[in-house]
């Protein structure tokens, strides 16, 4: 099957097809550092990078860019906040969301550019701009000369005419000295202001404008053209529509080929962010505590172009469906040496993949490819609890070893990884042996009708992941 994505540029879902065959050249917008990371940054990049190991996994080799925003109003509003430096807010952020993105278990970047390290080249394509009549100075400001670019609104599929200055608060409404010939241009160049950092530029002391930043990393980093420009979906306007204005006016080539955005996450119906104060940052959900591959599996569970609504409920059914994974993906620790497993994990279910990558190859569809492991590790479940209670399997052990490694491998590929520790054949710190005893004074308590006292034996198992299920034959029990 071949390899498509949906592209925000064109509206429909392509091909894949990479500007050098077999390598993708991926960049993704970053952070702006002025505070912790929340669920919906989360969301972003932990779909960025299963889709990196995911083309990874299909052979490609992928060179992935991904900045920080280090020059901002926000950034400089919090630092002014806490009596410090821009820099010192941007360096305790940038530190925060290393830990807080690496306990999901999202790979680093190759390559981290900030925008501070690459006013040179901010000021080259700002120059290169007014050249071409795209920019003006006026003041100590530069602006973008919107109505200059005929097929501005193409990523975002909006008219001039329909557009708000100030979307998504940042393009810039601090125009209060009539310096625009037009309402929509946006600042480049932004005239230094008492208190602010600045850098000299042939317009005077001033800071980058946001937008100009990306497309400067971009071509200084991965060069004119690249593959794939991913990020949120509030992100397409203006910012991405102004990228893409900006890099194609100065270098008459498009800035990517397939234009890709995530949904947003929800929070009774309305984006997660700092602005709403609906927020629950990343550290604040994996101390709560929820285990970090229970939020990788919540995330990936949805398509990632779709809303994700984001509940206490949605949460705790993750971390149940992920604690079913969790057995598969342990079963061979538990029970391999026992079933006779050698360590060839070469030998995989050619049969799996194939309907793994079916949904995978479909536009990143994980929510797919993670329901074809979620039926493998229940299939595995079953045999091992049938294991222990029962001395046997259904499926013969050359099959299980397969079935195992092929999971292990493929939750791989979307990140999900089961951690094998000394307790991993003694869940909760209960031997079969003692299970079994208190399953017999249970019984005891039983047939003497202490009903209460049964009762307590089987909560008591119940806090410590065992499940006891009565029947005519007698009583069985499995982890849960």
């Amino acid at each position: 099957m071949t390899l498509t994505v949906y592209n925000t540029l064109t509206r429909r879902q392509e091909p894949l097809e990479t500007i050098e065959p077999g390598k993708v050249k991926m960049y993704c917008c970053g952070v702006t550092v002025y505070d912790y990371c929340h669920l919906g940054h989360a969301r972003s990049y932990i779909v960025w990078d299963t889709i990196r190991r995911y083309l990874q996994w299909r052979g490609y080799q992928v060179y992935y860019i991904q900045n920080f925003t280090d020059i901002d109003d926000k950034i400089l509003n919090r630092a002014r906040e806490q009596g410090t430096t821009m820099e010192a807010i941007s360096h305790r952020f940038i530190d925060a969301y290393f830990e807080d993105i690496r306990r999901l278990n999202v790979m680093d970047a190759d390559e981290y550019p900030r925008a501070t390290e690459h006013i040179p080249e901010i000021h080259e394509m700002i120059k290169a701009l007014i050249a071409k009549d795209y920019a003006y100075a006026a003041g100590g400001d530069v602006y973008y000369r919107v109505e200059r670019f005929s097929t501005y609104g193409k990523l975002s599929g909006r008219e001039l005419e329909q557009m708000q200055a100030g979307a998504s608060g940042r393009v810039d409404a601090e125009d209060q000295e009539g310096k625009k010939q037009h309402p929509f241009d946006f600042a480049l160049w932004k005239a230094a202001k008492p208190g602010e950092p600045a850098w000299d530029s042939p317009w005077g002391k001033g800071r980058p404008g946001w937008h100009i930043e990306c497309s400067a990393m971009i071509r200084s980093r991965l060069g004119e053209t690249i593959d794939i420009h991913g990020g949120g979906g509030d992100l397409i306007f203006p910012h991405h529509e102004n990228e893409i204005a900006q890099s194609e006016a100065a270098i008459n080539k498009p800035l990517a080929r397939y234009w890709m955005h995530n949904g947003m996450v929800m929070v009774d119906g309305k984006k997660m962010s700092k602005s709403l104060g609906n927020f629950t940052t990343i550290r604040e959900l994996l101390d709560r505590p929820v285990d970090p591959m229970a939020v990788r599996y919540f995330v990936l569970q949805a398509h990632y172009r779709k809303p994700l609504d984001f509940t206490d409920e949605a949460i705790a059914t993750a971390e149940s469906s992920w604690k079913t994974l969790k057995e598969g993906l342990l079963f061979g620790y538990e029970h391999g040496e026992k079933l006779g497993f050698d360590n060839n994990g070469n030998n995989l279910d050619k049969e799996i993949i194939n309907r793994f990558e079916e949904s995978g190859d479909d536009d990143f569809n994980f929510s797919g490819s993670l329901a074809v492991l979620f039926e493998l590790a229940k299939e595995l479940r079953r045999e091992g609890n049938l294991l222990v209670h029962e001395g046997r399997t259904e499926i013969p052990p050359e099959e299980l070893a397969k079935q195992w490694q092929t999971l292990v491998t493929l939750a791989g590929v979307l990140g999900l990884e089961a951690k094998v520790t000394e307790e991993t054949n003694n869940t909760g710190g209960i031997t079969e042996v003692e299970i079994e005893e208190l399953i017999q004074k249970r019984q005891e308590a039983r047939k003497a009708k202490n009903f209460a006292e049964a009762d307590r034996i089987r909560d008591e198992l119940q806090a410590q992941g065992i499940t006891l299920i009565d029947s005519r034959e007698g009583t069985r029990w499995h982890r849960s």
